[in-house]
C-alpha cells in the first residue's frame, strides 16, 4: 500500500520553520517556494516537498541575503538550475571579496601601528601645495587620490582645502602605497576607517568583523546544504 504523504496547511508549515501562515502564503505569491494544492473550497494544501522547499528559502536568507536567495529559488522552481548556481558563486565570490578586505585593513592597522603618521598641529586646514610637500609627493598625486576616492577635501571655486581627518587619510595613503597596496585598496580601507571612526577604533572592530564574515560563510554553508537537500529529493 502507498504510503500517505503528509499534508499541511498554511499554519503548519510556518509553524515548521518558525514563520507566520501569512509569510508562508506571501513566499508562495512570491514564487519562491512551490505553488500549494486547493481544496476543493479553495483551500491552500502543503506537503512535504513544501516543508524542504521552504527550509532550504529559509536558510538561504540566513546566509545570502532575500534578494540571492529569492533568484535561487525562484531558479531552481523553474528549473533553471545554472541560473541558481550562478547566484551561489557570485555570492561566495563576494564574500572572499569582504574577506580579503578585512584582512587588507588588518594589515593597514599593523602598518600605522608601527610607524604611526603625523597629526596636524592645528585645526587650520592647509592647501595641497602644502600637504603634496609635507608628504614628499606632487599635487599630481594627490588629485590622483582624490579621484579614486580615498581622499575628499573641501573644495572651492580656485583650491582644495585639507583639514586633520583629510591629512590622516592621505598619511595613511601614503604609507599604504609604500607598502605596495593598489588604490582600489586603499580606497576599501579608507572608507572602513571612516565606518569605524578612525584607525584606532577600527583596530578594535577588526575582530568582530572576522567573526562577522566567518559567521555569514557558515550560514552560507547550511543554505547551500539545505538547497542541495531540497534538490535531492525533488529529483
Amino acid at each position: 500500500m502507498k504510503p500517505q504523504t503528509a499534508r499541511y496547511r498554511p499554519v503548519d508549515l510556518g509553524r515548521a520553520v518558525g514563520l507566520s501562515a501569512q509569510a508562508v502564503r506571501n513566499y508562495e505569491q512570491a514564487g519562491t517556494i512551490p505553488p500549494a494544492a486547493r481544496t476543493a473550497t479553495g483551500y491552500r494544501v502543503y506537503t512535504d516537498d513544501h516543508v524542504r522547499a521552504l527550509t532550504a528559502y529559509v536558510a538561504l536568507i540566513a546566509g545570502y541575503g532575500h534578494r540571492a536567495a529569492g533568484e535561487i529559488m525562484k531558479s531552481v522552481l523553474g528549473d533553471d538550475l545554472p541560473t541558481a548556481l550562478a547566484a551561489l558563486d557570485t555570492a561566495h565570490i563576494q564574500l572572499h571579496r569582504d574577506r580579503e578586505t578585512v584582512e587588507r585593513v588588518a594589515a593597514a592597522v599593523v602598518l600605522l601601528a608601527s610607524g604611526p603618521p603625523a597629526t596636524l598641529t592645528s585645526d587650520r586646514p592647509i592647501t595641497i601645495g602644502v600637504l603634496a610637500h609635507r608628504l614628499g609627493v606632487t599635487p599630481a598625486t594627490l588629485r590622483k587620490w582624490e579621484r579614486a576616492g580615498i581622499l575628499a577635501p573641501a573644495r572651492s571655486r580656485t583650491a582644495r582645502t585639507y583639514h586633520a581627518d583629510d591629512v590622516r587619510d592621505a598619511e595613511l595613503a601614503h604609507l599604504l602605497r609604500r607598502g605596495g597596496y593598489p588604490l582600489q585598496h586603499i580606497a576599501a580601507v579608507i572608507e572602513q576607517v571612516h565606518a569605524a571612526g578612525g584607525p584606532g577604533p577600527l583596530a578594535a572592530s577588526i575582530d568582530q568583523w572576522r567573526e562577522r564574515i566567518t559567521a555569514r560563510g557558515r550560514a552560507m554553508l547550511t543554505g547551500s546544504a539545505r538547497l542541495a537537500d531540497y534538490l535531492s529529493s525533488s529529483t
